[in-house]
């Protein structure tokens, strides 16, 4: 039976990973795509960055977006979290600071799944090395639902 996940449950999947799907409007059109994130539980946001291109267009248009994530072990066992929030642009010292948080964040999550040590913030992501600095985002959230099937 599909139950819903407790608000404890949603939070605590978010900070156990660190890729989820982003939905946003472009055009007319819904998108979804991957995207490698932190959820910032003491600002109670999503911290992310990307380069100039046709989602962060979209999000500057369209700021009202939802992060999807999800643990699926098989069929009857997994659970899903939905978050509903509104797409804010960080510039100058907030960005340093949230990308470090970011860095941090994420390197501390791989770190306890894998067990192992994420060297450099190049080991999920290559963005970084380009000669334009990306645009560091929050997702300020408003709404958080979750779903279940099966227990462990």
């Amino acid at each position: 039976m599909i139950e819903n996940l407790e608000i404890s449950g949603c939070l605590e999947l978010l900070g156990d990973n660190y890729i989820g799907r982003l939905g946003f409007i472009s055009g007319k059109s819904p998108c979804v795509i991957p995207i490698t994130y932190f959820h910032d539980a003491e600002d109670k946001c999503i911290i992310s960055y990307s380069y100039v291109g046709h989602k962060i267009e979209s999000m500057r248009r369209f700021p009202s977006v939802s992060l999807q994530v999800d643990d699926i072990k098989d069929v009857q066992h997994w659970q899903s979290v939905l978050i509903q929030g509104k797409f804010e642009e960080l510039k100058g010292s907030d960005a340093k600071k949230y990308l470090h948080k970011f860095s941090e964040g994420v390197k501390m999550v791989i770190n306890q799944k894998k067990n192992g040590e994420a060297k450099f913030i190049s080991d999920f992501s290559s963005k970084l090395t380009g000669a334009e600095p990306p645009i560091v985002y929050i997702i300020r959230i408003t709404d958080i639902t979750g779903k279940y099937r099966g227990k462990e």
